[in-house]
């Protein structure tokens, strides 16, 4: 199956903020409560240690991701970790909410463009469920930015162009609506708009559906990496992690370090 690059709610300018908030508050609680980038936390370790950086610049935040349970594991190994919470479009209020978790988060206010991450935004760069937003050109821009900044760049997706993925987000709508009473910040029109008017759980199920078939696969991210200028001052890591009934897609670049 090709890759199709339909569009998603979530990317559109005219889209509600708050319906967007509420769509990144939900991908936010599940990925911390079901710790669903628990196989990749060896990556991100490996990522940080190559980089000889405790800094991680998440790109594409949305509402943190599943930060806060890896923030956890992580500190394990990488006791003075920071991490800075950016996206084009920023959940503000659950950047607070994260920050409040733990003391080492930070956020930037500013909307922040992936393919062009201000200089002074310094460490490892991770996107999370972010990378198929961009059409073969731009996310070839966000890792050609990355090479030219001398940064280091970690790229995950939860999802992949197949049908069990497809079939598996044709159940999102339910899981928004067991764990929406469960989400913090709490908010009233979150409840408003998934059990009055369910906006939200249907503007979940096509974002997920077009998450999949825009995902790329580990042959399309390898062929992004091979067009880059200047690729072979990196070490390229792309692969699939059996992560639960389903996979997780990654792609790590560390500059080399010569001896």
């Amino acid at each position: 199956m090709g890759r199709i690059h339909l569009f998603e709610f979530e990317d559109q300018k005219w889209f509600p903020i708050f319906l967007r908030n509420y769509g990144t508050d939900f991908l936010q609680f599940l990925s911390n409560k079901t710790k669903l980038y628990k196989p990749i936390v060896p990556i991100l370790i490996k990522g940080l240690q190559k980089s000889k950086t405790n800094q991680i610049v998440d790109l594409g935040s949305g509402g943190g991701g599943g930060l806060i349970w890896l923030n956890s594991e992580l500190k394990k190994e990488i006791s003075d970790l920071k991490i800075t919470l950016t996206d084009f479009y920023p959940n503000i209020p659950a950047f607070n909410f994260t920050k409040k978790q733990a003391s080492n988060f930070e956020f930037i206010e500013a909307s922040v463009d992936a393919r062009d991450v201000p200089k002074e935004l310094k460490g490892l760069r991770t996107q999370f469920l972010s990378l198929h937003h961009f059409k073969p050109n731009d996310a070839k821009q966000v890792l050609q930015n990355a090479v030219n900044s001398n940064s280091s760049i970690a790229v995950f997706e939860a999802q992949e162009r197949s049908l069990p993925s497809i079939l598996a987000m044709l159940f999102s709508p339910l899981s928004v609506l067991f764990t929406t009473p469960f989400i913090r910040p709490f908010k009233f029109g979150r409840i408003i708009f998934t059990y009055l008017i369910p906006i939200v759980p249907l503007f979940v199920l096509w974002d997920g559906v077009v998450s999949s078939l825009r995902t790329y696969s580990v042959k399309e991210m390898k062929a992004l990496v091979a067009n880059l200028e200047n690729t072979e001052t990196y070490d390229w890591e792309i692969g699939r992690i059996k992560s639960g009934p389903g996979a997780l897609l990654y792609l790590l670049g560390t500059k080399k370090q010569h001896s």
